[in-house]
């Protein structure tokens, strides 16, 4: 894999981004998507973090321009000049954002969306906690949407995501989900053996994602307590739905998309090591198993801590052979084996490497879709793999079992007064005396 495709959207703003113009800027041969003389698909950035602006580089890199940045929006505004910054560097002929239509407040999301047109993209790619209620505005007001991992922080939210979803099916708007993962045609290729039965029974789905500490600072004193927890939004539960859940949601993905199925129950175990005194809400290590309804079984590890084994990868094993599915940072790492064993000295079969990054692909598919007006709503799968992903979290966090019907009917939420959040709201979590934030304990804690 290259340095791009290895690289994920969060390190756009550190790397500048080192993609090409040409193809972006190129009107492509394609039907136009507006009434008007103007053929351009105008983009609004709603969170501006590296995540946003590498998508917005993947979606100025497209062939099937043109396409523009037309707005920006975020709550902090030094955000949106950094971004803007690298984004206009990058990509000159492709950024046309003006003070006026920089949106900065936790209403800012409606400024900008206000500003496209039918036919539009909103790029929903801020702090999860709004994602629900940016996307309905969307939807309401007839736009597109791509928004990005995780898509709601407890139940109610990611049901609100699937809500959203269907009433955008009604009028046949494009709803991306960053799970992009599922635009590898690698992936796919071995799905396909999975499926057409040449690799045997499925029995076992194994994911990981083991990596280095992740802890919560100190708050600066110039900082308020508010502005401070969506800044370190993974590690509060409310804002993201914890570094677990937030960054775990593809790995629960591909294990549901591997079984082509979605659990019935999910329980585990998960702490802290002794000396581990983070502030934040975060365990250090997850272990999750999940069941399906014919008995496989899915097993998802997450740990984070420095010195320990890290792998970034999946795998199933059938009753015959095993395969790896993904690898370091989303790569289309795929291998069939000849039997159970992984192991180089045991490779049977690789199919052709994916052209492009996942990140890539999926922009290409998402406005290919929407210039020939072609079905694309992945709200639906976007939805349940959050349910799944918010199920085994509170089996860990409980330590009890929790079964996809409770968590398909909980009410349980964080914060039930996001939508209304202003900068004067109170901060919805306090810290202990020792400046420690309330932590799981199994046995005692609900989120379900």
């Amino acid at each position: 894999m290259n340095a791009e495709n290895r690289s994920s959207r969060r390190e756009f703003l550190k790397t500048g981004g080192a993609l090409t113009v040409s193809s972006a800027l190129a009107a492509a041969a394609v039907p136009r998507v507006h009434a008007a003389e103007d053929n351009t698909i105008r983009l609004a950035l709603i969170g501006c973090g590296g995540r946003g602006s590498g998508a917005v580089a993947n979606a100025l890199s497209t062939p099937e321009g043109p396409v523009r940045l037309h707005a920006m929006a975020d709550l902090f505004p030094e955000r949106i000049e950094r971004s803007l910054h690298v984004l206009t560097r990058e990509f000159p002929e492709g950024v046309d954002v003006p003070p006026e239509r920089r949106f900065v407040g936790f209403d800012s999301y409606r400024a900008a969306i206000d500003s496209l047109r039918p036919g539009d993209v909103a790029m929903l790619t801020g702090y999860v906690a709004w994602r629900p209620v940016q996307l309905e505005y969307a939807v309401e007001k007839g736009v597109h949407v791509f928004m990005e991992k995780s898509f709601g922080c407890d139940p109610p939210n990611a049901r609100r995501i699937l809500r959203a979803g269907e009433e955008a099916e009604k009028t046949n708007l494009k709803i991306a989900a960053g799970l992009q993962c599922r635009h590898s045609p690698a992936r796919d290729a071995l799905l396909k053996r999975l499926r057409d039965g040449e690799m045997g029974e499925l029995q076992l789905i194994r994911a990981y994602r083991m990596h280095g500490d992740h802890r919560l600072g100190p708050r600066r004193e110039d900082e308020d307590e508010l502005s401070y927890q969506i800044r370190n939004f993974t590690h509060f539960f409310w804002v993201s739905g914890g570094l677990f859940a937030e960054m775990t949601i593809h790995q629960i993905d591909e294990v549901c998309w591997i079984k082509d199925a979605w659990p019935v129950e999910a329980h585990g175990i998960g702490g802290r090591a002794p000396d581990n005194f983070d502030r934040s809400q975060n365990l250090d290590s997850y272990h999750i198993e999940y069941t399906f309804s014919d008995g496989t079984k899915g097993i998802v590890d997450g740990r984070y801590r420095t010195g320990c084994h890290n792998e970034f990868a999946t795998y199933f094993h059938t009753d015959r052979c095993a395969a790896q599915f993904s690898g370091d940072i989303h790569a289309a790492t795929v291998r069939a084996y000849r039997d159970r064993r992984i192991a180089p000295d045991n490779l049977e079969w690789e199919p052709e490497r994916d052209p492009l990054s996942p990140w890539q692909q999926q922009w290409n598919d998402f406005l290919s879709a929407i210039r020939r007006d072609e079905p694309f709503n992945q709200a639906r799968y976007a939805a349940l793999s959050n349910l799944a992903d918010i199920m085994g979290r509170a089996a860990v966090h409980s330590g009890r079992i929790v079964t996809w019907d409770e968590v398909m009917a909980s009410d349980f939420q964080f914060y039930p007064e996001l939508d209304a959040m202003t900068s004067d709201t109170p901060p919805p979590v306090e810290a202990d005396a020792d400046g420690r934030y309330p932590v799981p304990v199994p046995g005692e804690w609900v989120e379900v």
